[in-house]
C-alpha cells in the first residue's frame, strides 16, 4: 500500500492548497522536472552532437535535448506537415534548405537581444536579418579508404578512373552533399571554373551518367555509406564532409578525407528557430549556447568544422576557408527539386 493511499480524505483536506503551495507535498519532484526541447538535424552529425555538443548544452541549461536526425529535406517536410502544431523547436539544416524554409515561413527571425552570440559571428554567418545563422562550416572533398588506397585521390577525375569499377559511392541529390559530385562533373565536362560550371547542369548530368560503371552505391544515409568505406567495400565517397569523415578517422577508422588542390568546397551549416516553436524561449537560449565560443571550440576540436564565432579556438591543420569554393545556394535551392527528379530517372 502506498503512502498516497494511506492519506484519508480528511488528511488531504487538512493539508489543503496552502500546504501544497508551501512545498510539503512532492515539491522536489515538481522542481526537478527537466525541460525538454526537440531539435531536428542531420543524421550524419548525430554522433558528435550526442557525444559532445548536446551534453554541454544540457549541463549548462539543465535541459533534455531530443534529437531527430535525418537529412535536411526530410526535416523540411516534417516542418511543412507540422506547420499548425510544430514538434521541433530548433532545426539544423544546410543553407540551401533554409532558403525554402524561410520562404514558407517555417522558421522565424532571431534577435540579438534573445540570442546575444548572434551579433558576435563572422561576417556573412547571419542570414536574412537573423532568420538563420551558420553555427559551423565543414569542408567537403573525397573520402577514401586508406586500407585500399595508400595514396590519396588527387583529383575529382579519380572517381571516373576505370580501375575503380564498383568501388565508388556518391550521395543522392536528396542529400545536400550530393551537389559536390554534380558540380565536379560539370567542371570536368566543360573545363570551366566552378563559378561558371555550377550552372552547366546538362553537362553535369552527361558526365555523371558516365560514372555509373564505377558506382557501388548511391546513398541517402551517410552513416551507412561511411560504414562501407570503413569496411573497405567502397574505396571512395565523392563529396564527403570533414565532419563525417575525420571524426571516424580520429576514432581509428582506416579512412581519410582528400581535398583536391583548388577543388575543395565549403558547406555552411545553419541553425534556426522554428515558427511557433513549442519551447520558444528555450529555443533562443539553446541556439545562443551553440553559437557560444565554448560550444564552437568544442565542435571544431571534436567534429572537424570551422567555427563561426571568432572567439572560438581552431585546431592546427584546418584548410584555409578562403580557398574553398562556396556555390550559388539560391540557384541550387531553386533548381534542386527538378535535379532530384532527373537524378532518379537518369542515374537509376
Amino acid at each position: 500500500m502506498t503512502h498516497t493511499r494511506l492519506l484519508s480524505r480528511r488528511t488531504t483536506l487538512q493539508l489543503g492548497a496552502g500546504a501544497l503551495a508551501g512545498g510539503l507535498a512532492m515539491p522536489s519532484i515538481l522542481r526537478a522536472a527537466t525541460k525538454e526541447i526537440v531539435i531536428g538535424g542531420p543524421a550524419g552529425a548525430a554522433k558528435y552532437f550526442n557525444a559532445d555538443l548536446f551534453p554541454l548544452v544540457e549541463k549548462k541549461l539543465d535541459v533534455k535535448i531530443l534529437y531527430e536526425g535525418t537529412n535536411s529535406l526530410t526535416n523540411l517536410q516534417k516542418m511543412q506537415a507540422d506547420r499548425a502544431s510544430p514538434k521541433m523547436s530548433v532545426v539544423i539544416m544546410d543553407d540551401p534548405v533554409m532558403l525554402p524554409a524561410a520562404a514558407e515561413g517555417l522558421i522565424t527571425p532571431m534577435s540579438i537581444s534573445a540570442v546575444p552570440n548572434l551579433g558576435k559571428l563572422v561576417n556573412g554567418a547571419v542570414h536574412r536579418d537573423g532568420m538563420w545563422a551558420n553555427y559551423q562550416k565543414p569542408w567537403a572533398g573525397i573520402a577514401y579508404s586508406t586500407k585500399r588506397m595508400p595514396t590519396a585521390p588527387a583529383n575529382w577525375t579519380d572517381l571516373w578512373d576505370p580501375k575503380f569499377v564498383q568501388k565508388v559511392i556518391v550521395p543522392s541529390l536528396q542529400n545536400t552533399e550530393g551537389f559536390w559530385t554534380l558540380l565536379a562533373a560539370a567542371h570536368i565536362e566543360t573545363g570551366k571554373p566552378f563559378q561558371e560550371a555550377q550552372y552547366e547542369i546538362d553537362a553535369a548530368f552527361r558526365k555523371l551518367k558516365s560514372l555509373k560503371p564505377n558506382l557501388l552505391n548511391v546513398y541517402t544515409n551517410a552513416p551507412q555509406a561511411i560504414n562501407l568505406l570503413e569496411q573497405g567495400e567502397a574505396w571512395m565517397i565523392g563529396g564527403q564532409f570533414s565532419a563525417y569523415t575525420l571524426i571516424r578517422k580520429a576514432d581509428g577508422s582506416p579512412i581519410d578525407l582528400a581535398v583536391p588542390a583548388g577543388a575543395g568546397f565549403a558547406m555552411p551549416s545553419g541553425i534556426a528557430k522554428v515558427t511557433g516553436a513549442p519551447a520558444g524561449g528555450l529555443a533562443d537560449t539553446v541556439i545562443d549556447t551553440i553559437l557560444s565560443p565554448e560550444a564552437q571550440s568544442l565542435l571544431a576540436a571534436k567534429a572537424f568544422v570551422a567555427p563561426t564565432n571568432p572567439a572560438a579556438t581552431t585546431p592546427a591543420g584546418f584548410p584555409d576557408s578562403a580557398s574553398l569554393f562556396a556555390p550559388d545556394w539560391a540557384f541550387f535551392a531553386k533548381e534542386r527539386a527538378g535535379w532530384v527528379d532527373r537524378w532518379i530517372k537518369e542515374m537509376s
